[in-house]
């Protein structure tokens, strides 16, 4: 297969823990320096979260303004998406980093549950979201925790509320919401398929099940995430050295199936995301 794979790497998230594994970024400056092996291993996106100083989750603009400025100069070309979850604030908090016009964001279309609450993402608030995107020339990574994100997605996308080419990641493998099933990913891919056709498609595992994600999104001819968020572990008894060592496992996977690696440039021509100045 020759098309290219876009390989994301999710640097920190708003979960792991020094506590869970050493090799956490935290600060600004461990992110950049985290996310810099990273895109020299084969990631071409950096899905990024910033923390306080104490670990917790933190929605700062200020903190993701030095981040970007960091992976501006360190990574350069490399696509930067901000998280606009719902673990690192409330309501519109989550969009406060979006007038710094990152390449991309991420844009939860819909709510499910989590392991210990209800992820909320109401109608109002998924809308406003994606107005401010449309507003600061931002493209939403649509995070399909469930079949109805893909169909809402599809419908955002028809009527104009999220422009240009539709880019939607599949999460499975989350307590309580869409378990790691191979029958429920197929249909996601000819749901893809059927109803977006021009569209492109990611896969993400979580935890022990970030492998099989990658392998199958890989095989299937999508592109895939991995990273310190989703998994901290390289197997049962082995924890992940680095975000870049997750990635190289990827990049191991897409040998095997003959699969390039997308360079950042490819990436960004694949998913319509301008050039860097």
């Amino acid at each position: 297969m020759s098309k290219p794979c876009i390989i994301c790497v999710a640097i920190t998230g708003s979960v792991p823990r020094k506590e869970n594994n050493p090799a956490v970024p935290i600060t600004v400056n461990e992110q950049v320096e985290s996310t810099q092996e990273a895109f020299e291993a084969g990631a071409s996106i950096c899905h990024a979260h910033v923390r306080n100083d104490d670990q917790t989750p933190s929605s700062d603009p200020d903190k993701f303004a030095r981040l970007k400025e960091g992976l501006e100069k360190h990574c350069p070309g490399m696509i930067i998406q901000f998280s606009t979850g719902g673990r690192s604030g409330a309501g519109r908090a989550r969009g406060g980093m979006l007038p710094l016009k990152p390449d991309m964001a991420s844009l939860s279309v819909g709510s499910n549950n989590f392991p210990t609450r209800v992820y909320e993402n109401p109608p109002d608030l998924v809308d406003w979201l994606a107005g401010e995107m449309r507003t600061y020339g931002v493209k939403p990574e649509i995070e399909a925790f469930d079949l109805s994100h893909i169909h809402q997605a599809v419908a955002m996308n028809k009527d104009g509320r999220i422009p240009g080419k539709l880019y939607v990641q599949f999460v499975m493998g989350v307590k309580n919401a869409m378990p790691v099933d191979r029958d429920v990913f197929d249909y996601y891919v000819k749901t893809m398929e059927r109803l977006a056709p021009e569209a492109e498609w990611c896969g993400a595992g979580i935890g022990r099940n970030q492998i099989a994600l990658n392998e199958w999104s890989i095989a299937a001819g999508g592109h895939t995430r991995t990273g310190l968020e989703d998994n901290v572990r390289l197997d049962q008894d082995t924890l992940a050295p680095s975000n870049a060592a997750l990635v190289r496992r990827a990049v191991e996977l897409c040998e095997k199936y003959e699969r390039p690696v997308a360079t950042w440039m490819q990436a960004r021509a694949t998913l319509g995301l301008a050039m860097p100045e």
